[in-house]
């Protein structure tokens, strides 16, 4: 697997954490290629809440494998690891799925990422129902009236869900999760526009 490292806008800025955190949080995405490629993108925070973006990153990876019911990881994870391969270790990862898929346990994407150890915090946030997890917690932003579907492995569900009820934004989806959606479907890392 060749990967092409495209942009890493590691900025220092001046602004101090929020109180109380001082940490690093961040939150991924990847977007499949028509040429059987993909592009990972990371944002990091300083703050949970992600207030100010402080680092924005995105790799191409020029293969990936097939997509297979049930066995979505195996798509996504390794463009995953592969941006976050040369970032400073992260306090929390926000993937966009399920982190797992029922009551269960089964594991979903974010279970994954949590075992691979890319963070001891990892919340999934779905933006559609997953049948079989009926333990998400449905999560409303600003004035949409679908929800959010949040999963967490190292905090608890109630934590997850109020952390990304809080996250900065007024929209359904949070700005954070927007901007990284954004960078995987290729903007450039300092292109505000909408995508």
């Amino acid at each position: 697997m060749r990967v092409t490292f495209e942009h890493d806008l590691a900025q220092t800025k001046p602004q101090a954490a929020a109180p109380g955190s001082g940490g690093r949080f961040g939150a991924v995405d990847v977007q499949y290629l028509d040429d059987g490629g993909a592009r990972a993108a990371l944002v990091v925070a300083t703050d949970p809440v992600f207030t100010t973006l402080v680092e924005e990153r995105t790799m191409l990876v020029d293969q990936v494998a097939e997509y297979q019911p049930g066995r979505f990881y195996e798509r996504e994870l390794p463009a995953l690891e592969r941006v976050l391969s040369g970032a400073a270790p992260l306090d929390l990862l926000i993937v966009d799925g399920y982190v797992d898929l029922d009551p269960a346990g089964r594991p979903g994407l974010g279970a994954h990422v949590a075992g691979a150890g890319l963070a001891p915090i990892v919340l999934g946030v779905a933006k559609t129902r997953f049948q079989a997890a009926t333990h998400a917690a449905e999560v409303l932003r600003g004035q949409s009236a679908r929800p959010l579907y949040v999963t967490a492995s190292g905090m608890t569900l109630d934590a997850a869900a109020n952390l990304v009820r809080e996250m900065a934004g007024d929209a359904r989806f949070p700005d954070a999760l927007r901007r990284v959606d954004r960078l995987a479907r290729g903007a450039a890392p300092d292109d505000p526009s909408p995508g």
